[in-house]
């Protein structure tokens, strides 16, 4: 096997040699060469199997020799004949239907090249021999009908999410002009959240975008089944990435996490906390809306127009913007300044929404869940929100058992009243207060609670231990730990 081979393609004379044996075809007992040309580029990947079974088997006379004609073939092969998946057969398809060519490709790839044109001829067989039979007659394969893969689950809302009016209309109003959006606050005011929520309140994928997407999706290999998807990617890299794993890059040139949200919405939280040379190389792609990577024996250019929403702390203890707070670096000013530096100021200058978002109230967790159904229509959620929830009020007020109801609702308020800022009171970020004080049964039995033990050096104070596991003292006097505990 002669034309720059890599690794993966030079293996395929083994693939090749023990498919056409499983299949029932006998190689000749002399030297065959395959040529892979033009010779002085490399060829790399497993997709030249099937191209290559296929030549061999027009050589020794199992199909005929203008039976290839017009077609572009791809495919890996398995040792018993099958054909497995592969990367970029979307993007294939679309290059083929541009030239007038049909495509072979494997049977779990067919329903993705489907989408490339209706009137294009796309041959999907899940093996060898059915390829063998499809051009001798014997088994005719039918084309492959394009695939939309279902939403796993019901997509996050807004409605989910207890205060924070001014960050939802700030959403709204970013996913209005699609602009990047900067978010600032503490731990547990819910700005990731409010990130994971906003493909909820987004337009729905034209065609045109629907194609690009998968496109890159495609040469990613992020395609399952060969179904595309038509909602917006959503993609929130850890602040470890990379700058190939954001950019793209690597010993194949794949695209990065700003090419996989083309079209869609791009997170980055903790914002900091990332690479400050990783940051600062999404300066061109945020104003050009395409990455081009170079590199020694090719270069490759991948749209990259995505909606860049962030996410940080005012300062590293997170707590710099309470007015009861001191931080034992230095000054509050001087801490935020310090951990906002690490952020370039043209970096910030591409960010068009810079919003603070405050740490929730005790006020605001407390509220009572209406059950409000998911609205239908993304840019109606807010007003389809406040509708339902006056229309359940009114029907609760009509229904029987009023008096009962009301006794109930004020038994519920008066103990929300006793208990809903104790976690505040105890230096709890509002994640942590908004937890479920209980995750499953415990050792002792019939959810008895723990007995507490009595704290070293703090005369009647109690340790208690809180939802996100942290021992807080409480002074007994002021309140019971039985209402605390509640």
């Amino acid at each position: 096997m002669v034309g720059l081979p890599d690794k993966a393609v030079s293996e395929a004379r083994e693939r090749v040699r023990s498919a056409m044996i499983a299949s029932g075809l006998a190689l000749p007992a002399r030297r065959i060469t395959v040529n892979l040309a033009p010779a002085d580029l490399p060829k790399e990947g497993s997709h030249y199997d099937l191209p290559i079974a296929l030549g061999l088997m027009a050589a020794i006379g199992a199909i005929s020799h203008d039976a290839l004609n017009g077609y572009t073939v791809l495919g890996e092969l398995g040792l018993d004949g099958s054909l497995a998946p592969i990367a970029g057969v979307l993007p294939a398809a679309i290059g083929a239907n541009g030239r007038g060519e049909g495509l072979i490709c494997p049977a779990s790839c067919g329903p993705e090249a489907a989408w490339a044109s209706p009137e294009m001829e796309i041959i999907a067989a899940g093996s060898l021999i059915q390829l063998a039979n499809h051009f001798k007659g014997t088994q005719v394969l039918s084309r492959p009908q394009p695939k939309v893969r279902e939403a796993d689950g019901v997509m996050l809302d807004l409605v989910d999410i207890k205060g924070q009016e001014s960050a939802k209309r700030a959403l709204e109003i970013a996913a209005a002009g699609g602009h990047n959006l900067l978010m600032v606050g503490p731990p547990g005011a819910g700005k990731s959240m409010l990130a994971a929520r906003l493909p909820s309140i987004l337009p729905p994928l034209s065609p045109a975008e629907l194609l690009e997407v998968s496109m890159i999706a495609s040469v990613a290999g992020e395609i399952v089944g060969g179904a595309l998807t038509n909602r917006r990617p959503f993609r929130a890299p850890h602040h470890s990435a990379s700058m190939p794993a954001l950019v793209g890059g690597g010993l194949r040139a794949k695209p990065g996490e700003i090419s996989l949200s083309h079209n869609g919405v791009l997170f980055l939280d903790e914002l900091p906390e990332f690479d400050a040379r990783v940051l600062d190389s999404l300066r061109q792609p945020l104003e050009a809306g395409h990455v081009a990577i170079s590199r020694a024996n090719h270069r490759v250019t991948y749209p990259a127009r995505f909606m860049l929403v962030a996410a940080m702390n005012p300062c590293r203890c997170g707590r710099a913007t309470e007015p009861d707070f001191s931080c034992k670096r230095g000054a509050n000013q001087r801490c935020a300044a310090d951990y906002q530096s690490r952020l370039s100021a043209p970096l910030l200058d591409r960010i068009d929404l810079h919003i603070e978002v405050p740490a929730v109230t005790a006020a605001d967790l407390i509220l009572a869940d209406p059950r409000r159904p998911r609205p239908r229509h993304p840019g109606r959620a807010l007003r389809c929100t406040r509708t339902h929830g006056a229309y359940q009020c009114a029907g609760r007020k009509r229904g029987a058992g009023g008096d009962r109801q009301a006794r109930c609702r004020r038994a519920r308020a008066a103990a929300r009243s006793l208990r809903g800022d104790a976690p505040f009171r105890a230096g709890l970020s509002p994640r942590l207060a908004g937890r479920p004080h209980s995750r499953g049964p415990r050792r002792r039995g019939c959810g008895a609670p723990r007995p507490p033990c009595r704290s070293p050096g703090l005369p009647g104070a109690h340790r208690r231990v809180t939802p996100g596991g942290i021992r807080v003292p409480v002074d007994t006097t002021t309140e019971s730990l039985a209402d605390l505990s509640r």
